[in-house]
């Protein structure tokens, strides 16, 4: 009887139960505010107020809702940082920098006003609400990440913006701070100034070089991920020894690791995965238990002060967005997806209100009181129910918007790229190099599935070898679950594997070959093996041979030697999309060596096709520089060398010599050799079939593309 006394009390406070609720509440409430089309982040608030003390009762905020609230909010800070394009930004750090001074100044502005002419607070009350209302906080990106506008300029600039002005008010906050205790002197400011250069210091030159070491010397995706976790939490803490908000380290975090961890990687989705599904959840769940809406209803005064919070925060960030999207030539779409995200006040105004708390203008007398926390906490339930809603309505316009885009980019994708890439899989030390190649090739707007193929040798069906073939297709299934990729597998018996495998190849009308690099076991061995060596004299397929010394997300640049008259190769857009997939996925640079006609149209496709890949071209006269690549490499670049098969068009006699230097000089570069399509049915024909398309029309170019469009006729 004890115990069901125990049960039915509220608040709940058996562990068991309280995470049952919570995770009830984050099943049911998407479900049932997505039938009154009410964003499903507003539901997770809604649902807060619902079960919290101020409402229902059911469950108290205890220490799990702020420890979990608290990786909550910094997860989809860390999120924001981890998924923004650097490139991106970095063409729009300029306007960013702008949007946030404007989103600071005004709200400061309002907040200001508000408090002192309006409420009547003191001059530091009414300078603390300032800072509160100049702050803010990204409560709606994850409706961002659900609609794949995380690389949107609007998204960017706004990002960009919330840090600019996060640290203008925490700056601002410390000298009210320092001002009401008698320590802000110049000492104060020096020291204050020393630590944040030590904290970038660290985050951006010793912490790279930390996880870069991990990652190569760690592949377990356990130990990743929890490392990954232990690095936003170091950096939070961090910034918060520095004076500042753990949520600023947590962005700077996932900046820092943004070049480490590719979108298409299991480490991203496990990432993605958790955040979604329990952290940020909690912390929204969390948020809405703070809310007391019963002084709304007993104070009258209780009620203004809401309304002129709500009224001048929102107003003020309105204006700011609406002036920076003017100054910027932005539609208005783009204006309400700024407005949405710049809206929310969430984690840096409650910290910002229990500082004010804290803080005495004299003896027993506290800078702020209760009722001015009821405020705020009811102005953050309103700003996020009105930023979600905003980022919400704007997310779906600009989808819209782009859709006819992509559209015609999958329509596009679809009739010009036959890609199916199939993976033989026989040796369980490279599975992992070769799934992790392949998702970063493939196209993702196609999402068409792997082919992973493992070949018994139709001699010999131990139970052995029956094990170690059924051990290789798991490992690559599990591998290509975790990143979410669609894949079959299938198994051969067969005597010769090369045989084997060119009619899995044309069975599945793969349009392409990716293996490893053979493992010299005795001096007869050539240094491509047998296997490849047999595959390339009875295929004309692309076939893409890998051989990496370090994991592919440490890779920090990736150099392409492409020989002279590569552009007439059937395959030859297929391989620059493939390495630009890979470019852009590990966020590094291509550097191409390509002659100068060659290097031309490598250059105007990449500006057409992938705008946001850094690249650089370098004039490679002769194969017979070639060698000379090796002082242009280091440890962490990857050498990717575009060769041909004997009597193509871009075969070079020199290319026989192409074995022995690469085991010379390049023995310890991490290493991808391609050997482009040579059949036109397969051939992935891009919008601009003639290779010269993009040069000018004169009489020698005319006479290029004549002679172009023979060759193929006779090929």
């Amino acid at each position: 009887m004890d115990e069901i006394t125990t049960y039915l009390h509220l608040p709940i406070t058996n562990p068991t139960w309280i995470f049952f609720l919570v995770l009830c509440v984050i099943l049911f409430a998407p479900m049932v505010f997505s039938k009154l089309r009410i964003p499903h982040l507003i539901g997770m608030i809604l649902a807060g107020v619902l079960i919290g003390e101020h409402g229902a009762n059911l469950l108290a905020r205890d220490a799990s809702f702020e420890l979990f609230g608290k990786v909550g909010i910094y997860f989809i800070m860390f999120l924001a940082g981890l998924e923004m394009d650097l490139q991106n930004l970095k063409q729009n750090r300029t306007k960013g920098i702008i949007f946030g001074f404007i989103t600071t100044v005004i709200p400061f502005g309002f907040g200001f006003l508000a408090g002192y002419y309006f409420l009547d607070y003191s001059l530091p009350a009414s300078l603390l609400l300032a800072c509160i209302f100049a702050s803010h906080t990204l409560v709606a990106y994850p409706i961002v990440g659900r609609y794949g506008l995380s690389k949107s300029p609007a998204v960017t600039i706004s990002i960009a913006a919330t840090m600019v002005a996060l640290l203008s008010a925490l700056l601002f906050l410390a000298g009210i701070s320092g001002t009401l205790k008698g320590s802000n002197d110049v000492w104060f400011w020096v020291f204050a100034a020393l630590k944040f250069a030590v904290f970038i210091f660290g985050m951006f030159f010793l912490l790279p070089r930390l996880i870069r070491v991990f990652f190569r010397k760690y592949s377990d995706p356990v130990i990743q991920f929890t490392f990954t976790l232990a690095v936003v939490f170091l950096s939070a803490a961090t910034a918060e020894f520095c004076g500042l908000e753990g949520i600023f380290g947590a962005f700077l975090a996932g900046l820092v690791l943004n070049r480490f961890v590719p979108n298409t990687s299991p480490l991203m989705n496990r990432i993605e995965f958790v955040g979604n599904a329990i952290f940020i959840p909690y912390f929204l769940i969390g948020v809405g238990m703070l809310v007391n809406v019963a002084p709304m209803f007993h104070e009258g005064k209780a009620a203004v002060v809401v309304l002129i919070m709500v009224v001048a925060g929102t107003l003020s960030k309105l204006l700011a967005s609406f002036i920076s999207r003017k100054l910027f030539h932005m539609n208005h779409t783009e204006g309400v997806m700024m407005f949405g995200l710049t809206e929310a006040h969430a984690a840096g105004a409650l910290a910002m209100v229990m500082v004010g708390l804290n803080l005495e203008v004299s003896p027993g007398v506290p800078l702020m009181n209760g009722a001015v926390l009821d405020g705020v906490v009811m102005m953050i339930l309103i700003s996020c129910i009105i930023s979600s809603i905003a980022t919400d309505q704007a997310a779906k316009k600009l989808k819209m918007q782009g859709e006819e885009t992509g559209r015609k980019q999958r329509r596009d994708s679809t009739a010009l790229d036959d890609e199916k890439i199939l993976i033989p899989v026989n040796e369980p030390s490279n599975i992992h190099t070769l799934m992790s190649t392949a998702f970063m090739m493939r196209n993702r707007q196609l999402n068409r599935g792997l082919i992973c193929l493992n070949i018994i040798n139709d001699a010999d069906m131990s139970d052995k070898t029956q094990e170690h073939s059924k051990r290789c297709l798991e490992m690559a299934t599990k591998l290509a679950s975790a990143a979410d990729v669609p894949m079959q597998t299938q198994t051969r018996l067969a005597v010769n594997f090369v045989t084997s495998t060119i009619h899995a190849l044309r069975e599945n009308d793969a349009s392409e070959l990716l293996i490893g690099l053979h493992r010299k076991r005795s001096q007869d061995d050539s240094f491509l093996g047998l296997f490849a060596q047999g595959l390339l004299d009875n295929m004309s397929r692309q076939l893409i041979i890998v051989d990496m010394h370090i994991p592919a997300n440490t890779i920090r640049k990736i150099v392409v030697a492409v020989p002279e008259k590569a552009e007439y190769e059937k395959g030859f857009y297929r391989w620059i999309n493939r390495i630009a997939r890979m470019a852009e996925d590990l966020r590094c640079q291509i550097d191409f060596y390509a002659t100068e006609t060659t290097g031309n149209l490598i250059m105007h496709y990449m500006r057409d096709r992938h705008k946001s890949v850094r690249d650089d071209y370098e004039l490679l006269y002769s194969w017979n520089e070639f060698p000379a690549l090796r002082h242009e490499l280091s440890p962490d670049h990857l050498l990717v060398v575009v060769t041909a098969r004997k009597g193509s068009i871009s075969y070079q006699p020199s290319f026989a010599k192409l074995p022995s230097q690469l085991q010379t000089d390049f023995a310890d570069n991490s290493l991808m050799l391609i050997y482009p399509d040579q059949q036109e049915e397969n051939n992935e024909i891009h919008a601009f079939t003639d290779p010269h398309h993009y040069e000018t029309t004169s009489g020698s170019t005319r006479i290029g593309r004549w002679l172009s469009k023979w060759i193929g006729e006779m090929g």
